[in-house]
């Protein structure tokens, strides 16, 4: 995995937040073992490790196969543990005669969460350790920007080795090998390729089944780009297609297109889920919207907030959204158009740069 690393300052402002945690919680200690939380506070990309946070600071705790890795792209101490990372925390966490212990409980296992148990009562964190990576600094947006239009030129790419009869397998392939070519760590996610009607579920996997003419192609992809992840959903038209078929994918782009321009500081994400509903009702398709209208990525591809009608989450300059409402009318097929953007002082940025008006191929 590459590495895009925030700057020194940039760590410094983060551990003075993870530490400030100490105090919020009235905790001796926290333990972070999510590592996509790890690499955010440290700039480690191992595949293994425990991140250990007291009133002296930070200690990473790692696997040799990741010694020379941990010296240069950790700041911290590191230890280095040939058993068991919980057993090296254990005997760190017993001679320092920890009493109370913040954990993340959305994140630990309820093995993990037994064994930390045993060092100290336990301190639910909640979201408290992640919140901080819900708004972007200037260096994440670049690179989810890049991520972008890597992504972005992928999908051109792909699309001009394009013909009625490939199979959907083929095309996602293609896809992938597209990202890889240009530079991508990978997919952000399984590519998702659906035609006709089988583009009426939400998340089709890619099948042997060939894309014929007259039904509707999706393709939902993403790139994870230095470890930033982007996330774009195109529909087109297959050859000639019926009336019905323009008049829904009229609507769903009119619905993200309400959905953009909702976006500013001080909404809330179920604002935006809101407007993006009410463009559908008006073409009385609410009804086959299944799904939220997007959600936040950085590090993940899947991050706070959810833009659903139950999400109370205030936006902020600087998040990373994508907006994504879609229809699908099972037994003739479904569309979804995608975006990801970032909201700023006075409303939002696009990033995806590839056109969205309705296309045909083929």
């Amino acid at each position: 995995m590459q590495n895009s690393s925030p700057n020194p300052s940039q760590l410094s402002l983060r551990t003075r937040v993870l530490r400030g945690l100490l105090a919020e919680k009235k905790v001796d200690a926290i333990v972070l073992s999510s590592l996509v939380n790890i690499r955010y506070y440290t700039a480690f990309t191992g595949s293994n490790a425990l991140l250990l946070v007291d009133g002296k600071g930070l200690r990473l705790f790692t696997d040799p196969r990741y010694t020379t890795q941990a010296k240069e792209q950790v700041s911290c101490p590191v230890t280095v543990a040939k058993g068991p990372l919980l057993k090296a925390l254990e005997t760190k966490a017993k001679a320092l005669k920890y009493k109370k212990i913040g954990f993340e409980d959305a994140r630990a296992s309820y093995g993990f969460s037994k064994a930390l148990s045993a060092m100290g009562k336990l301190v639910p964190l909640g979201t408290s350790a992640e919140r901080p990576r819900w708004v972007k600094s200037e260096e994440e947006i670049a690179a989810i920007r890049a991520s972008v239009l890597l992504n972005s030129k992928a999908f051109a790419n792909a699309m001009k080795r394009f013909k009625p009869g490939i199979r959907e397998k083929d095309l996602a392939t293609e896809i992938d090998y597209q990202q890889r070519k240009l530079g991508a760590e990978g997919p952000a996610f399984d590519t998702i390729v659906a035609s006709g009607a089988h583009s009426a579920l939400p998340h089709a996997s890619p099948r042997d089944a060939k894309i014929e003419p007259g039904g509707f192609l999706l393709i939902d992809m993403g790139a994870c780009l230095h470890g930033y992840m982007s996330d774009m959903t195109r529909t087109l038209g297959v050859g000639t297609m019926p009336e019905q078929a323009i008049r829904m994918y009229e609507a769903v782009l009119e619905s993200q297109l309400d959905a953009l321009a909702a976006i500013r500081p001080g909404r809330t994400a179920a604002d935006i889920h809101a407007a993006a509903v009410k463009a559908l009702k008006r073409h009385k398709l609410d009804k086959l919207f299944v799904h939220s209208t997007g959600h936040g990525l950085g590090l993940e591809i899947h991050e706070a907030p959810r833009l659903g009608k139950a999400d109370q989450t205030v936006l902020e300059a600087g998040m990373a959204i994508t907006v994504e409402p879609g229809v699908y009318q099972p037994g003739f097929g479904g569309v979804r158009i995608e975006d990801t953007v970032i909201v700023t002082e006075s409303g939002v940025e696009i990033l995806t740069p590839t056109p969205k008006g309705w296309t045909i191929v083929g």
